[in-house]
């Protein structure tokens, strides 16, 4: 099929991919509200159209927290993304580095720190959940530090697993799973060889290596349930601020009393996000909360946002809403699941080309160009 914008790779993933992997993707909390308003409502925003600007030099490159990046996009941490294609992490990586922008490894990936930081040159990004084994936790960031890492994307809005009712539909999770999922990769011949057979070992790596054996998809939500900490707060959290040398990212910020918590905890910046709309469904998309984060904590650390995101021009939406960057989650899974690294590459061009073309109608000629002054507030 033709690939020439994020929902055909979605459809192409949804051919590729057996149910219980594209639904998990796709998929968001409860009825899905803010799934949806994560994109109707960035799509809403209006830029302001200016013409006879001398455009002809656009240049995307920035610097996000002291990192030089070829444009302000990097990709976010997806949890068990090495089940899209073969060794997806490293596949994904491979492209972002070649793209010139991080990439962001989940503490749930199959593949292991190790494995993708060996795979490219430049430090990748490594993210963190909030959980009760504590000594997981320590253990996973003096791993990521001895491989190279040295930004933390630490992610505090998953306190409890939301309610995901595609999950229990698609085999995911639910009563007979392991079957359903068997039956379903049949019906995925190129799926079942890529991944299925030559993908192995399908195990959480990152947990695997500290537990000493195969964390499996049938132990991944047992893990979660057992280890997801709704009892931790802001002070329970201080020792990891003390613990990592690097920088660190709070992912999860819907709210401007919380990032002002987040300026005091010592963070070097935020992610403004609702997780893509997979936690707690009916809260603000990000579109809408980004604004008021920005009028109350601009200046004090890096504000980057995600959510919703499908193209350039949504990434243009999001600086010009205050972010000084965007994650993509869904887009880039959607584009690593249709064609593993070349795929993700294909996609990250077609985001910088997506964006310079919105850049040159707003008469922007370099990111630091895109302000509020770029909506059109009518």
């Amino acid at each position: 099929m033709i690939i020439a914008s994020t929902a055909d790779f979605r459809e192409a993933a949804r051919r590729r991919l057996p149910p219980f992997l594209f639904h998990y993707a796709d998929g968001g909390a409860y009825a899905e509200h803010t799934l949806r308003r994560n994109v109707a409502d960035l799509g809403e925003i209006a830029l302001r159209q200016r013409v006879l600007k001398n455009v002809a030099e656009c240049a995307l490159s920035t610097t996000v927290l002291g990192e030089e990046m070829a444009m302000p996009v990097a990709i976010a941490p997806v949890g068990m993304a090495g089940m899209y294609a073969r060794r997806g992490e490293v596949q994904a990586a491979r492209a972002a580095e070649r793209a010139g922008i991080p990439f962001t490894l989940s503490t749930v990936s199959l593949c292991p720190i190790e494995e993708v930081q060996r795979a490219v040159r430049r430090p990748i990004w490594f993210q963190l959940y909030v959980l009760k084994d504590r000594g997981f936790m320590k253990s996973a960031l003096e791993r990521a530090w001895a491989a190279g890492i040295t930004t933390l994307v630490f992610t505090v809005d998953l306190p409890v697993p939301g309610a995901r009712y595609r999950d229990a539909h698609s085999g995911l999770a639910g009563p007979r799973g392991p079957a359903r999922r068997f039956f379903q990769a049949l019906l995925h011949p190129r799926w079942a060889l890529d991944v299925g057979l030559l993908g192995r070992p399908h195990s959480l790596g990152n947990i695997a290596a500290y537990l000493g054996r195969p964390v499996g998809l049938d132990d991944y939500t047992a893990w979660i349930a057992r280890n997801f900490d709704p009892a931790i707060a802001w002070a329970d959290a201080q020792w990891i601020r003390e613990f990592w040398k690097g920088k660190i990212l709070i992912k999860g910020i819907l709210d401007a009393e919380d990032a002002r918590e987040a300026v005091k905890f010592g963070a070097d910046g935020i992610v403004v996000s609702n997780h893509g709309g997979r936690q707690l469904d009916g809260v603000l998309s990000t579109a809408r909360a980004l604004p008021r984060i920005v009028d109350a904590v601009k200046g004090d650390l890096a504000i980057l946002a995600d959510s919703g995101v499908r193209s350039g021009l949504d990434v243009v939406r999001m600086l010009a809403l205050g972010a000084e960057a965007v994650l993509l989650g869904r887009a880039y899974v959607y584009a690593l699941a249709t064609g593993g690294e070349a795929g993700v590459a294909r996609l990250l061009r077609l985001i910088a080309q997506e964006m310079r073309v919105a850049m040159t109608l707003t008469g922007a000629t370099r990111i630091s160009e895109i302000t509020a002054a770029t909506l059109d507030r009518a």
